[in-house]
């Protein structure tokens, strides 16, 4: 049974810090080889290849370049960039060494991904900043111990947390008090909210909400009826509320990311198109949390809400990204897309599998 901290609505009580790794698979290229240090360094893919970037170090940020990008965009955006190939078994082996440091400070660590992970350290915290103090410890030891550094945030929940550990990047540090949360949710964009994507944000664009303030002007019956159950989440997040405990050891049964359109889809490669763009983003997230999987699914609805499933599961984990593609390609073949206006689609993957496990060879963007 997983455990997790004890239950305080919306967070209250709580002392929670989110810790993100700065450019994790990058730094750790940089460290072990000192040629690379401050050189654009972009983990993943080549500039002659149609690979996709894993992560860059800040170096290469500084030029537009980004994960989930396109490796022969990137090489155009920084032409000097130094390309390597991922090395999933070191970055897994010092995401081990980095939980075990997390350890020493707290018991209820909850690992997000192999560079991301929230701590609730209320039992030894009174207050955001003995927190803040905690945070600090880790960070120290981070670098000690593995010559890496990490971004915090500290807050008083994991919602809270998380914006903030973003905010002053890299190596940063950034509190916000309880009696802060509302007002430092209510100054930010809304495109800072974890889970507003380009397109919800668009949406809320339109009808004027560009902030937190202006999402809390909002009625809870009001965001329900424009964004469906997402609106809940809209309403607390606005108020810099979060009841989600830190869960150790939360098992991940599958990965996924789907769209819905605002308007219709009916050309088959606008279609395919936006099955790559799922699929990337899926291809992405195992790649983060050096994972692998066994079975793809494609999740179509079409106009009338009507709605479908198609999956396949392979004898051995999926190898890359153009394996998944070819897939996915064979499963949209199995539905009525080009026939039927489509509404929804979605791409997930599961029966996941630690990469490190017999040794398999990692996902690749390849």
């Amino acid at each position: 049974m997983d455990k997790a901290g004890p239950e305080r609505p919306f967070g209250e009580g709580r002392r929670i810090i989110h810790i993100d790794m700065d450019a994790f698979f990058a730094a750790i290229e940089q460290r072990d080889f000192p040629r690379l240090a401050g050189k654009p360094v972009i983990v993943g893919g080549g500039p002659n290849t149609r690979g996709v970037v894993a992560t860059c170090s800040y170096e290469a940020r500084k030029f537009g370049v980004a994960s989930a990008m396109p490796s022969a965009h990137a090489a155009r955006l920084c032409p000097k960039a130094v390309f390597v190939k991922p090395r999933f078994d070191v970055y897994r082996g010092a995401s081990n060494q980095i939980r075990e440091i997390f350890a020493q400070f707290t018991d209820l660590v909850e690992m997000v991904s192999l560079d991301e992970a929230y701590l609730d350290v209320s039992d030894c915290a009174r207050d955001i900043a003995a927190a803040g103090g905690v945070a600090r410890a880790v960070k120290d030891r981070l670098k000690d111990m593995t010559q890496l550094t990490a971004s915090a945030g500290v807050a008083g929940n994991k919602f809270v947390a998380k914006i903030a550990s973003d905010m002053d990047k890299p190596d940063g540090l950034y509190l916000v008090l309880d009696d802060q949360a509302g007002a430092f949710v209510g100054s930010l964009p809304v495109e800072r909210f974890h889970g507003v994507g380009k397109v919800t944000a668009a949406r809320m664009h339109e009808i004027g909400i560009k902030t937190g303030a202006d999402l809390r002007r909002y009625p809870m019956d009001d965001l329900i009826a424009l964004f469906g159950k997402a609106g809940i989440y809209y309403y607390h997040a606005a108020r810099g509320r979060d009841d989600r405990p830190v869960v150790v050891d939360r098992p991940r049964k599958s990965i996924g990311s789907e769209k819905t359109f605002q308007s219709d889809l009916r050309s088959k490669d606008r279609i395919a198109d936006e099955i790559r763009l799922r699929a990337l983003d899926v291809a992405r997230l195992l790649v983060k949390r050096a994972l692998s999987a066994r079975t793809v699914t494609l999740k179509v609805k079409y106009a009338d809400f009507s709605q479908i499933t198609r999956s396949h599961t392979f004898d051995h984990p999926m190898t890359g990204f153009k394996e998944m593609l070819l897939s996915l390609s064979s499963l949209a073949g199995k539905t009525d897309i080009g026939r039927r206006s489509v509404r929804l689609l979605g791409v997930s993957v599961s029966n996941l599998c630690d990469n490190q496990g017999a040794r398999q060879r990692a996902f690749k963007f390849s």
